[in-house]
């Protein structure tokens, strides 16, 4: 089996032969007319797509790519005759993990499989390192936290949950401003850092010549807007605290922080139920969803117990 040292030099020199024959490995022009979800409802349409290249099949004359987007997979076959002489030449330099456009109609194979019938190919970006193996290639738990780009593309279910995260993040942000609330920026480096109790990340201020810590909470800056005269605010924002690191703990993370005046403890639980209810209904589509094999179910109202 070949090293990776190896299999890159082989790439390096697919990439001076492209550049001899007048192919940009690395153009600045992109041919797009559709995402691959779009492409894949538009049978019989002549669409342009774009993705990583991520299977790889010839059959005698015919060649087959399945190509990823960020909204999808797609198949697109090749045949010699549809082609012209240098998207030919063109397709021995072709290797797993680059990225290319094709053109052509939208229809079926033989297969019954929706594809794109190329009658043009571009090449994108030349990769210079093979993907790892879709089975054996990246199970190691840290080395998908390291690299969590290989992650997205070798396990599909870290992209979708990145997709939902940024689904809850704009729920938040729409129920909230429903509700008159403003979304504001406090101060990263704060002076003396406060609310919660967390140890800090220091650093130095060379122009005031003082030291400055990274925020553990934005807390204590909100409050202070709502004493300036605001009614309702709220920030979603990094914070930083100086401490253990896990699968479940990171030393920088996100924390959403509201503050509101005229208001009680008992105006914070509703709200919170309101935000996760509203949430849950726009990222799943309902309250209800099985979590580890039990199902739960976020409808309001929740149970509500004394803490003493």
């Amino acid at each position: 089996m070949p090293t990776l040292d190896e299999l890159k030099k082989v790439r390096i020199e697919k990439l001076e032969a492209l550049r001899k024959q007048g192919i940009d490995p690395y153009p600045s022009q992109v041919k797009r007319s559709a995402t691959i979800a779009a492409a894949r409802n538009s049978e019989g349409v002549i669409v342009s797509i774009t993705g990583r290249v991520i299977g790889l099949r010839r059959h005698g004359k015919l060649l087959f790519f399945d190509l990823l987007d960020g909204s999808g997979q797609m198949q697109v076959m090749v045949r010699a005759d549809d082609i012209d002489k240098k998207t030919i030449r063109l397709l021995d330099y072709i290797d797993i993990g680059d990225f290319l456009s094709a053109e052509g109609k939208v229809g079926k194979t033989t297969a019954g499989e929706i594809s794109i019938l190329a009658t043009n190919l571009q090449l994108l970006t030349k990769s210079l390192l093979p993907l790892p193996d879709q089975w054996y290639g990246l199970k190691d738990i840290e080395e998908r936290y390291r690299k969590r780009y290989l992650d997205m593309i070798l396990n599909p279910e870290v992209k979708d949950r990145l997709h939902k995260r940024g689904q809850i993040i704009q729920s938040i942000r729409d129920i909230l401003s429903q509700k008159d609330y403003v979304e504001v920026e406090t101060p990263t480096l704060q002076p003396v850092y406060g609310g919660g109790f967390a140890r800090p990340f220091v650093t130095h201020h060379n122009e005031l010549d003082s030291d400055f810590y990274l925020r553990i909470s934005d807390e204590m800056y909100l409050k202070r807007l709502i004493v300036g005269g605001f009614d309702k605010v709220y920030e979603i924002t990094k914070v930083f605290r100086n401490e253990g690191v896990d699968h479940d703990h990171n030393p920088e993370f996100t924390m959403f922080e509201a503050q509101i005046a005229y208001e009680d403890y008992r105006y914070g639980m509703d709200i919170i139920e309101e935000i996760i209810e509203h949430t849950a209904k726009i990222v799943l589509g309902s309250t209800d969803f099985s979590y580890q094999g039990v199902m739960m179910s976020l409808k309001r109202p929740w149970t509500r117990l004394k803490l003493v």
